[in-house]
């Protein structure tokens, strides 16, 4: 009888575990999708444009051997008339382009446009590097490489037309963008300084396109 009755109990005990493990298994699941939904949870994205136009690897020989690190080139803007240039230096990429963020979000400046172009022709010097811009009519799009192009679409320019004309290299053509963008005048900023009417300085079909892209804001 005994026999039967430690048989019996260790049926039953075995049971239970059965069941233990089971729930368990059940609780792992749970947390399973507990922290897969919370895994899943997107960041917030920024609400900034950012372009990363150059990375360079850097080296320094010192008495071990050589040290590397990287450099980054970063233009961030809004899409809306707001740019900035960032130049970041780590030991890894990432933190290079994090650096360079940092940088470009402290020196953002504000782009006079006009129906999505640039307000007037202008030049813009950095360096060895020369770019030119001239506004475009609606459709023409970026005519623009690569580092002017970044710029360019950062600060929501979509018509223009440009040529660089000076060094190649990225850092002196993205430079020289920013100058010339920093150049721009709104046309009431250079009738007020003449001391003329806004019609004696601003072409017609700037005035009128100015005057459409008002209309068009005060609609929306």
């Amino acid at each position: 009888m005994a026999a039967p009755q430690r048989s019996n109990t260790g049926g039953q005990a075995g049971a239970g575990a059965a069941g233990s493990g089971g729930g368990g298994g059940d609780r792992r699941d749970g947390g399973r999708r507990d922290g897969g939904g919370r895994r899943g949870d997107a960041p917030d994205k920024s609400a900034f444009l950012e372009r990363v136009v150059t990375i360079n690897r850097v080296s320094k020989v010192v008495k071990g051997g050589r040290r590397f690190s990287f450099t980054a080139l970063v233009v961030v803007g809004d899409g809306d008339g707001t740019v900035g240039v960032g130049y970041g230096k780590a030991k890894e990429v990432p933190a290079a382009i994090a650096k360079g963020v940092e940088e470009a979000k402290k020196s953002f400046f504000r782009v006079p446009r006009v129906q999505g172009t640039i307000p007037h022709p202008i030049t813009g010097e950095a360096a060895a590097g020369v770019v030119f811009l001239r506004p475009a009519s609606p459709g023409t799009g970026v005519i623009a490489g690569g580092p002017v192009r970044a710029v360019l679409e950062c600060a929501g320019i979509h018509d223009v037309l440009s040529k660089s004309m000076g060094s190649t290299n990225a850092i002196n053509i993205v430079h020289a963008t920013v100058a010339a963008l920093r150049g721009l005048e709104e046309p009431e900023a250079v009738a007020a300084r003449r001391g003329l009417p806004l019609e004696h300085v601003a072409p017609a079909s700037l005035l009128r396109a100015r005057a459409k892209g008002i209309a068009a804001k005060a609609g929306a």
